[in-house]
C-alpha cells in the first residue's frame, strides 16, 4: 500500500497539471474573445459614426435642395408678374 500512495500523488498532480493547461487554454480563449468582442464594438461605433455623419449630410443637401426650391419659386413668381405686366402694357 505504501506504493500505491505516490502513484495516486502522481496521477493527482498529473490531474491537477491537466486541469492547469485546460484553465490556461480557457482563459486565452477568454481574452481572445474579449479582445474580438472589443474590435467588433469599436467597428460597430465607426459603423454608427458613418451613418451619422452619412444622415448629416443627407439633411445638408436637403436643406440646400430646399433653399434652391425656394429661389426657383421666386424666380417663377418674378417672371409670372412680368408676364402678366406686359400683357397689361400690351393692352
Amino acid at each position: 500500500m505504501a506504493n500505491d500512495q505516490p502513484d495516486s500523488r502522481e496521477a493527482a498532480r498529473n490531474e491537477a497539471e491537466g486541469l492547469r493547461t485546460l484553465a490556461e487554454a480557457a482563459r486565452e480563449v477568454g481574452e481572445k474573445t474579449r479582445i474580438a468582442g472589443e474590435n467588433a464594438r469599436r467597428a460597430a461605433e465607426e459603423v454608427r459614426q458613418a451613418a451619422m455623419d452619412a444622415m448629416h449630410a443627407t439633411a445638408e443637401t436637403m436643406e440646400a435642395t430646399l433653399e434652391h426650391m425656394k429661389v426657383v419659386e421666386d424666380m417663377r413668381r418674378t417672371l409670372r408678374e412680368i408676364r402678366d405686366l406686359n400683357k397689361l402694357d400690351a393692352q
